[in-house]
């Protein structure tokens, strides 16, 4: 029995209080990898202006890579939401 059929009186309330844990999680979840990925890119900027006397450019294609991950990585969470039953059928 999952969370939506144990209070079946008002599922609407069920599904509200899904929706605001999970989008919470994801909140708290998103910021801290947000954080973490700030924190480990100027450590390393830090160390190459130190090395080199000047920061390195991002290319566009680093950008664009990593905005593609990011596309997967979205992907992957809406897949896992969807259960086991409808993630595999297309």
């Amino acid at each position: 029995m999952n969370l939506l059929q144990r209070n079946a009186g008002n599922p609407s309330e069920d599904l509200s209080s899904v929706r605001t844990k999970a989008l919470l999680l994801g909140a708290v979840v998103g910021a801290a990898f947000g954080v973490l990925s700030g924190y480990l890119y100027t450590r390393a900027a830090e160390e190459d202006v130190s090395r080199l006397g000047h920061a390195q450019r991002i290319s566009t294609g680093e950008i664009l890579g990593l905005g593609l991950a990011l596309l997967g990585i979205i992907r992957q969470v809406t897949e896992m939401g969807k259960g086991p039953d409808r993630s595999k059928k297309r």
